[in-house]
């Protein structure tokens, strides 16, 4: 990150005229520190096609916000506004172009009842790596027993616009676990709970067609949840999970979601039949949140040895482990590795996500129990899969909780779900994952004047996915198939 050191060019923005009818900045006093903005944007590397880094001051006393953006390379921007700084959107995405690979120096000043203050020049890294088209996500309402509105939605990451995919209103149930083969929205998985339970699956063999699949069969434990697609396409993921959720009685959590029973399974798209294998099925582990490995030929998964539940809660402990499968015969190993042993740390390592080129694999890293997103001390942790080695990514942690995550398509950047903006509603965060495995500063979703929409909005933002194009669902179709009683059966098969 470069640094502005010229006391000339600090004074000149800070006394900088502009047009359009904006307010000068007359007589500034100087503070000789970074502003406190929301978000916070200062020191993040940020893609050369995200959508304008609108921000406000944390202060309420501020009456204009006024910010220019200087390029590394070449170019300037002007914004001010009332309540944010309400940056031109084509200004941004030329200012970008230019200076991609460089930096953006950002001098603020901000016009209080008693006058202006110009403070200390913060700095923002523009990578070259791009930015998938969007990212689809789950909004709903942080409750605990029941829930009203909700859906799957779609934000464009260029200019932050939002759309509706499928949304509960349409029929009675809840929507859930949305997942796409590397980003590719053709192949798209997506879970509905309720009085309409279905699986929606979609992909190009299909002619694009969705279909609703019964996935629960006499032979496997419940309903297929929590999938990944195989980067073939063939093949998709799934475990299938006893849930119950529970309340602490004291202390600063207030509900925990557990495990009493879980399995895996393989489902042959092609062949309409989940693959089942005993090694990966019984009542002596719990195994969980599957994902394959970018050749296919490697099942990741977190799995736990059963507990009593609630005296042994804080006692289950889940190791990270991998076993190898064969996408030519559709079968599996006979070996488990364990990659992260959670017993012996105590601790609990779940949701692993390899990166699409092989090198890191991301997972997230709390006390106890696999449902990290009511866990406070749950943090992001990257792995080197050259060395095996792990580390915490704090570059992109908070003190607060960090938890499901979705790489790019091509491998640089992280989407994944913090409650760091105020401990309760979950948003969508980004960092920059360079080659070499150098994290970058976590920044918000922006958002044209973020104060104001995220304090309007009372949802949180669950299961964040990235997605290369537009997804192409259909919801009244999506809808007329949910609410039908008709559904494929899924057959099984056995692979010892």
């Amino acid at each position: 990150m470069r640094v502005l050191h010229s006391h000339n060019i600090f004074f000149a923005c800070a006394l900088l005229f502009s047009a359009c009818g904006m307010e000068q900045v007359k007589n500034p006093q100087m503070v000789y520190d970074q502003p406190e903005i929301y978000p916070d944007y200062r020191g993040v590397t940020i893609p050369v096609n995200i959508a304008p880094l609108d921000f406000t001051m944390q202060s309420d006393s501020v009456l204009t916000i006024d910010a220019v953006f200087t390029g590394s390379v070449s170019g300037e921007l002007h914004a001010q506004g009332r309540q944010s700084t309400c940056i031109d959107p084509n200004e941004w995405q030329k200012l970008l172009q230019k200076n991609q690979g460089g930096s953006l120096f950002v001098q603020v000043a901000a016009r209080f009842p008693e006058g202006w203050r110009s403070y200390t020049p913060f700095g923002i890294d523009i990578s070259p790596d791009s930015i998938d088209y969007g990212i689809t996500y789950r909004l709903i309402e942080p409750g605990y027993e029941a829930y009203t509105k909700m859906g799957i939605y779609e934000t464009r990451l260029s200019d932050s616009r939002e759309r509706a995919l499928i949304e509960n209103t349409q029929f009675r149930g809840c929507v859930n676990c949305h997942s796409y083969l590397q980003g590719d929205p053709r192949y798209m998985s997506l879970h509905v709970r309720g009085d309409h339970g279905a699986t929606l699956i979609s992909h190009p063999g299909e002619n694009g067609e969705m279909k609703a699949y019964n996935t629960k069969t006499q032979e496997t434990l419940g309903f297929c949840v929590y999938p990944y697609w195989h980067p073939s396409g063939r093949y998709i993921a799934y475990s299938t999970n006893n849930t119950r959720q529970g309340f602490h009685v004291g202390g600063h959590k207030i509900i925990e979601v557990m495990d009493l029973a879980s399995d895996m399974q393989v489902y042959d798209v092609a062949n309409n039949q989940l693959l089942v294998c005993e090694a990966l099925k019984g009542d002596s582990a719990f195994e969980t949140f599957p994902a394959f490995s970018p050749d296919g030929r490697t099942l990741y998964f977190s799995v736990a040895r059963p507990k009593n539940y609630p005296t042994e809660l804080k006692e289950m402990y889940y190791s990270l482990c991998s076993i190898a499968f064969d996408p030519d015969s559709g079968t599996y190993g006979t070996r488990i590795d364990t990659l992260v042993n959670g017993e012996a740390l105590r601790k609990s390592a779940v949701y692993a996500r390899p990166s699409y080129d092989g090198r890191f694999l991301c997972y997230t890293m709390a006390d106890y129990g696999y449902f990290h997103i009511w866990h406070a001390e749950s943090d992001l942790w990257l792995m080197d899969l050259q060395t095996g080695e792990s580390r915490p990514m704090t570059e992109a942690n908070s003190p607060d909780t960090e938890s499901v995550h979705s790489w790019s398509s091509n491998s640089r950047w992280l989407v994944f779900g913090s409650r760091r903006d105020d401990g309760q509603y979950t948003r969508p965060y980004f960092c920059h994952v360079a080659e070499d495995g150098t994290v970058g500063k976590a920044f918000m979703l922006p958002q044209r004047n973020p104060r104001q929409f995220y304090d309007g909005r009372f949802m949180s933002y669950n299961i964040p996915e990235f997605v290369t194009a537009p997804v192409p669902l259909d919801n009244k179709l999506a809808e007329k198939q949910i609410v039908s009683d008709q559904r494929v059966q899924m057959g099984v098969v056995r692979n010892r």
